[in-house]
Parts: structure tokens; sequence; C-alpha cells
């Protein structure tokens, strides 16, 4: 796989934006790594030091009235994006995206977007 993106730095966006999101009420779970040197089926880990070569990261964000993000990025420079807003019901609507990306900084943006999207 391509390696387009920096995991590590786009780590560092989710890290750098957590207390302002506990700030909200919104809980942020661990990131996970995906190793592209595992076999498969891959083990998704947190612990980043057992993560030989990186090709995703991802992370789950909810919010005090059941909206949910979870984001997915891949070192190949797209995102998946899965998310709802408000507690699912038959009508809720699930959003579902595929943006692509070339940098951390525009990671950090995407993040950004998804709060005021999902969360305000």
């Amino acid at each position: 796989m391509d390696r387009v993106l920096d995991l590590d730095l786009a780590a560092a966006q989710i890290i750098r934006r957590r207390p302002a999101w506990a700030s909200l009420g919104l809980t942020v779970g661990p990131v996970t790594w995906r190793d592209e040197a595992d076999s498969w089926p891959h083990v998704l880990q947190t612990d980043r030091t057992r993560v030989v070569d990186p090709d995703s990261l991802g992370v789950r964000i909810q919010g005090p009235d059941d909206s949910e993000v979870e984001l997915v990025l891949f070192r190949a420079g797209w995102a998946d994006l899965n998310a709802v807003k408000g507690p699912i019901t038959a009508d809720t609507q699930i959003v579902a995206e595929c943006p692509t990306l070339v940098s951390a900084e525009e990671f950090g943006l995407l993040l950004d977007s998804c709060i005021e999207r999902f969360f305000s």
C-alpha cells in the first residue's frame, strides 16, 4: 500500500484534540492501529509499540446524545468515515464517506469538521 500519510503524525492530531473533546462531553476511544506486517486476520492494536508497519489507524468518538463517529485513516491517503447524529431510530440516516487526504494536518481538519457536523 502506498505511503501517502504519516500515521504517527495523524495520531498526534487526535491526541492534541482529546482535552477539547472531553470538555464538550465527548467520549473518545483509544486510537487503534492495524499492522500491515500481521498475518490475516489483522488484529487491531491500541499499543503503537506493538505495530511494526502501520497501515491504518482508527478512533471512535461518542456524544452524550448517542451521536457517534468512527473514523479510520489509511496511510494510502483516504479515510473511512461512518457517523450518526443523535439516537438511532427507524429514521436515522447513517453517514458513510470516504474522503481523500494528503497530510496529517488535513486529517486534523477532517476531525474538526466531524465534531462540528455530528456533535454540535
